[in-house]
């Protein structure tokens, strides 16, 4: 069996990342009402089996995170998905967050909740194959009070200490927001006030960071902001902002895409390997856990029809090498200087 340390940096190994399909059953739901899909069981179950069933996912892709339903499911007429991921050469995540709710004296600020029984909920998921666990905290710029801040690096740790516990790496995702006209400056920080505390927190708390895997924002403008950003300034106040608070042992920083298209994301992406190979490459491996800029063509391709599955996935899998290929910029630049 793989310790911690060894399954968190397979999670960023090289050209890989990791596919996020673990929205909850009411936003899955919403999802693919909205692409002309009848939100049941079944039809979230098919389309997760079409993003897993991909050819050549592995290529781009270490591991899926999965939302309970989902993991409690089979493919049609096959394995569960912890056992069709593995034979993919895939490792298997669990979403094991709550979601939010509002915390009492913060001026309008959300707690992630779901730290009740999560000791045996995480042991019935190691039991059925999870190796990695996802908790997502989200801090809103705008009015962001002290106590928010504090809650959350204090539940993300306490988190990720028992995924550790257990034998289950914790994908670690304190995410500034994207929405509002917040300036990138704002953005910045706020998310280096995160991250700061939640290192501090996880750090307290004993947890080996050798044996988790940090999710953040890239540190970008609000949606609303007038003054969007590009790729070279994104890139140079992400570093600096993950450079500020991030140890060097942690073996990889997995970005979210954070309601950012494939294309943007995916330029960040390739400009913030850019910038860590100019200055002499970063500490961690910089790579993806995007969701919706991954998925999002695949399911407006399907449209719930069988037929359109190859074409799916086809989307799919151009938007996993792009990703893979942005998260290699560095061994490309090194190898070209």
């Amino acid at each position: 069996m793989q310790s911690l340390p060894e399954v968190a940096a397979a999670l960023v190994a090289p050209g890989k990342g990791i596919l996020a399909a673990d929205e909850s059953v009411t936003t899955m739901s919403k999802r693919l009402e909205a692409a002309g899909v009848a939100p049941t069981a079944e039809s979230r179950r098919d389309y997760r089996a079409l993003l897993l069933t991909t050819p050549g996912l592995s290529s781009y892709v270490s591991g899926i995170i999965l939302c309970e339903e989902t993991l409690g499911q089979a493919l049609p007429g096959g394995p569960p998905f912890s056992e069709a991921a593995a034979a993919r050469g895939i490792m298997t995540g669990i979403k094991v967050d709550k979601g939010t709710a509002p915390l009492p004296f913060s001026d309008g600020g959300f707690v992630t909740e779901g730290l009740d029984c999560l000791r045996d909920r995480l042991a019935d998921f190691r039991a059925r194959g999870a190796v990695f666990a996802k908790w997502r905290a989200v801090f809103r710029p705008a009015g962001l009070h002290p106590r928010t801040v504090h809650a959350n690096a204090h539940a993300l740790a306490r988190y990720a200490a028992l995924c550790q516990d257990a034998g289950v790496v914790p994908i670690v995702e304190p995410e500034v927001l994207m929405d509002g006209d917040h300036s990138i400056g704002i953005c910045h920080a706020v998310t280096a006030t995160v991250l700061e505390a939640v290192f501090g927190e996880l750090e307290a708390m004993g947890v080996d960071l050798a044996g988790i895997v940090l999710k953040p924002n890239m540190v970008i403008a609000g949606a609303g902001c007038e003054d969007q950003a590009g790729p070279a300034k994104v890139a140079l106040n992400t570093l600096q902002a993950l450079g500020a608070a991030v140890p060097a042992s942690v073996p990889g920083v997995a970005f979210l895409s954070g309601g950012q298209s494939n294309g943007q994301a995916c330029a960040n992406l390739s400009a913030i390997n850019a910038e860590a190979a100019a200055v002499g490459e970063a500490p961690w491996r910089l790579t993806f856990s995007f969701g919706r800029a991954l998925v999002s063509d695949a399911l407006l391709a399907w449209h719930g029809v069988p037929a359109n599955t190859g074409d799916a996935q086809s989307r799919l899998a151009a938007n996993c090498r792009r990703a893979s290929e942005a998260s290699q910029v560095t061994a490309a630049a090194r190898a070209g200087a």
